[in-house]
C-alpha cells in the first residue's frame, strides 16, 4: 500500500487547483480513500466521479483541474479498491451490488453532500446507475461514460461484440481465479506486464509523465488482496456481461433524472444501449453521445473534449 501511496503522490502533484486528499471513515469501519478538488468552490453542485474496474482516482488526473474550474469535485477510490478498505463483500451478484452502492451512499452522508451531479465509468457506471434507482433524490444529473454491464448477453454468437485481445488474454488465464490474479502473481514484474498488455495507457498519459507512473499506479491499485475485484466477479459473467444486466433495470430510475450516455466511438462496449436506453425512457432527459478517436477509457483518449461535454453537462445543472 506504501508504494500506491507513493506513485498516487507523484500523480496528484501535477494539480494545478487546491486539493485534499484523505480517508473517509464510514460507520462500519470502512474507509474510502477520497480526493476532493476545489474544496473551496460551494456554490454549485459538486462533481462526483466514480471509477472503473481495476481503477482509482489517479486515473482521473487529465480531467481533474478542468472539471474543478467552477465547482467542487470529489473522486473516490471504490470500497474494494485502490487505497480504499478491502473487506469481503457477499458473493451473489445482488449483494455485491448493494454492498458497493451502500458504500457510495453512506460515503455521500459522511461527506455531507445533499445533491451532486454523478459520473461513472465503466463498472463505476454501472454502480452510479444502481445508486440512482436507490437514490434518485442525491442525483441531479447521471453522467455514464461508456458504462460496463447494460446490455443483456445476446443468444446468438453473431452478436457478441469481440472484445480487444487483452480482455481475452485476461479471460483466458482466468479460470476460476480472480480478473487480476495473473498481475499479483508477476510480482515486480507486474508493472513490466501492465506495460505490454496496456501500451496505449502509458501513450494516453504521456503529456503529464514520460516514465512508467501509470502503468506502476494501475499495478499497485491492484496488486493487493482482491476485494472489489472478487465482487466484480460475482457480478459478472464471461466478463463482458453483467449477471443482472442494467438494461432490464434503467426504467426504475425516477423519471426526472436526466441522463447523458457518453461513449468512445472506438469503444469495444456496446454504445447502441444508449438508443435502447432512449427507448426505456420515452417521458425523461437521455441524451445518448460518441467521442471520435476515443476507445473505452474515454476520458483518457481525448481528454480535452471529454472535459468540455462533461463542464457543459454540470453547467446546465447550475
Amino acid at each position: 500500500m506504501s508504494q500506491l501511496k507513493n506513485v498516487e503522490a507523484r500523480i496528484l502533484q501535477c494539480l494545478q487547483n487546491k486539493f485534499l486528499a484523505r480517508y473517509v471513515s464510514l460507520p462500519n469501519q470502512n474507509k474510502i480513500w477520497t480526493v476532493t478538488v476545489s474544496p473551496e468552490l460551494q456554490d454549485r453542485t459538486p462533481l462526483v466521479m466514480v471509477h472503473g474496474f481495476g481503477g482509482g482516482v489517479g486515473l482521473w488526473i487529465l480531467n481533474m483541474d478542468s472539471l474543478s474550474a467552477r465547482r467542487t469535485l470529489h473522486t473516490f477510490d471504490l470500497l474494494g479498491f485502490g487505497r480504499s478498505s478491502r473487506p469481503t463483500f457477499p458473493r451473489d451478484p445482488e449483494g455485491a451490488e448493494d454492498e458497493f452502492v451502500t458504500s457510495i451512499e453512506t460515503w455521500r452522508e459522511t461527506m455531507g453532500i445533499p445533491t451532486m451531479i454523478l459520473l461513472g465509468h465503466s463498472l463505476g457506471g454501472f454502480l452510479a446507475t444502481s445508486y440512482s434507482i436507490k437514490y434518485p433524490d442525491r442525483v441531479k444529473h447521471l453522467i455514464l461514460v461508456d458504462p460496463w454491464g447494460f446490455p443483456l448477453r445476446p443468444t446468438d454468437p453473431s452478436e457478441i461484440r469481440a472484445p480487444p485481445t487483452w480482455v481475452k488474454a485476461v479471460a483466458s488465464v482466468l479460470g476460476r481465479s480472480n480478473p487480476l490474479a495473473v498481475l499479483r502473481v508477476a510480482g515486480p514484474w507486474g508493472p513490466g506486464l501492465v506495460q505490454r498488455f496496456r501500451p496505449d495507457f502509458k501513450r494516453k498519459f504521456a503529456d503529464f509523465f514520460e516514465d512508467d507512473t501509470i502503468s506502476e499506479y494501475i499495478y499497485h491499485c491492484n496488486a493487493q488482496n482482491p476485494s472489489g475485484e472478487t465482487a466484480f466477479k460475482a457480478m459478472m459473467e464471461s466478463f463482458g456481461w453483467a449477471r443482472r444486466p442494467m438494461l432490464e433495470r434503467i426504467h426504475l430510475i425516477r423519471k426526472d433524472v436526466p441522463i447523458t450516455m457518453i461513449y468512445g466511438a472506438n469503444t469495444w462496449i456496446d454504445t447502441s444501449t444508449g438508443k435502447k436506453v432512449k427507448l426505456q425512457r420515452p417521458d425523461s432527459y437521455v441524451r445518448d453521445m460518441e467521442i471520435e478517436g476515443a476507445s473505452h477509457h474515454v476520458y483518457a483518449d481525448q481528454p480535452h473534449i471529454f472535459n468540455a461535454v462533461v463542464e457543459e453537462i454540470c453547467n446546465s445543472v447550475d
